[in-house]
């Protein structure tokens, strides 16, 4: 083995400090290392739909009303509100007028939960008014209030 002379120590010495600081300043730069980005992702489509019911009490007559109760049933994963709720009535005899018939339904802006079956979104009454024509055509009939929501 050859014997290293002064000039060759100290040229080593400089190579492995000059090694030491070339690899310590990149190590000092990862760290230091800055920069930006983005993410996206598309949000829901919104609540779904909702199912509405409507329900009340049998036996009307003319002259007579009955609370009605409105519910929703919501099979979505959102949740969602019910605004403004709308009401028509239709019969199942011809001869039995809608025109008979009055029904309201409250405003409500109820939230429904996701996954959820009949929570209550509005109240109305249906009422059968008594008309000078005769009405027998309404007796059995079935009387169906159609809620809607806008």
């Amino acid at each position: 083995m050859r014997k290293l002379t002064k000039k060759s120590k100290v040229i080593a010495v400089a190579a492995s400090v000059a090694l030491v600081a070339v690899g310590g300043g990149t190590a000092y730069a990862y760290w230091t290392t800055t920069g930006t980005g983005t993410g996206t992702g598309t949000n829901s489509t919104g609540g779904g739909t909702v199912t509405l019911h409507a329900s009340f009490a049998a036996g009307l007559a003319p002259g007579n009303s009955v609370p009605v109760t409105y519910t929703a049933d919501n099979s979505s994963n959102t949740g969602t509100v019910v605004g403004a709720l709308t009401a028509s009535v239709t019969t199942s005899v011809p001869e039995c007028l809608p025109a008979w018939f009055t029904v309201t339904a409250t405003t409500s802006n109820s939230s429904v939960l996701a996954n959820s079956t009949g929570t209550q979104v509005g109240s109305g009454t249906l009422a059968f008014l008594n008309d000078a024509a005769n009405q027998d055509a309404c007796k059995s009939a079935v009387v169906t209030v159609t809620v809607g929501s806008v």
